[in-house]
């Protein structure tokens, strides 16, 4: 079957990115599935660096999916609160944990509606977690996807998160998805940035971005 314009140039930024940044991945640190649950979570509208940290002192008291369940919410939100919105925040982990817990013997559903069904968890989240958990093709559409999509012309002015995930899943290969998002943020991070002017005379795409017809 002919790739499409957009197929092709979605495989020559796939693997240009792959040379640049050849051992990117997941930057939230996690040992085990629910941990990775919490951070994400905990990542809206916060840094993974700063995420990273608060963690350290959430696991030194709840060191597991039932020591989190059980906990008030209130000792959850004094932990995590230097991540922001720490009352929404500490009352997701609280319940999502409390269903791990209670549905799943404290195991992570390797599901995505079941997953998406876990209190505070969306389609970000799950596909995150199904692509470096379980291993399972995954598009994470975060800030950093959807700014650098649309400026490469993978997507044509779409910003809305799940119409831009289901755009990419026509021209991604899926075993590439999760891989590409993780390039994606390292990309968005240090070249194609979104507070200043990006770096296009140091990008690795500068001859092919917006090039929809190479």
């Amino acid at each position: 079957m002919k790739k499409t314009a957009k197929e092709k140039l979605a495989l020559e930024i796939i693997e240009r990115l792959k040379k640049e940044y050849p051992d990117a991945g997941c930057t939230l640190d996690y040992n085990q599935a629910w941990k990775l649950l919490v951070s994400v979570r905990l990542a809206a509208q916060c840094t993974d660096a700063r995420v990273n940290v608060v963690v350290q002192d959430l696991y030194a008291r709840f060191p597991a999916v039932e020591s989190l369940a059980e906990a008030k919410v209130e000792d959850i939100e004094e932990i995590v609160k230097p991540c922001g919105l720490g009352h929404s925040k500490a009352r997701d982990i609280s319940a999502c944990m409390k269903v791990l817990k209670e549905k799943y013997d404290g195991r992570v559903p390797e599901d995505f509606d079941a997953l998406l069904a876990l209190p505070g968890v969306g389609r970000k989240s799950a596909n995150l977690i199904m692509g470096d958990v379980f291993g399972k093709p995954a598009i994470v559409t975060d800030t950093h996807c959807i700014r650098l999509v649309n400026r490469m012309g993978l997507v044509d002015g779409i910003k809305e998160p799940k119409k831009v995930e289901m755009e990419l899943w026509k021209i991604i290969p899926p075993e590439e998805g999760s891989d590409f998002c993780h390039r994606l943020v390292y990309h968005g991070r240090e070249v194609c940035t979104a507070r200043t002017k990006p770096y296009c005379d140091k990008c690795c795409l500068k001859d092919i971005c917006g090039q929809v017809g190479i």
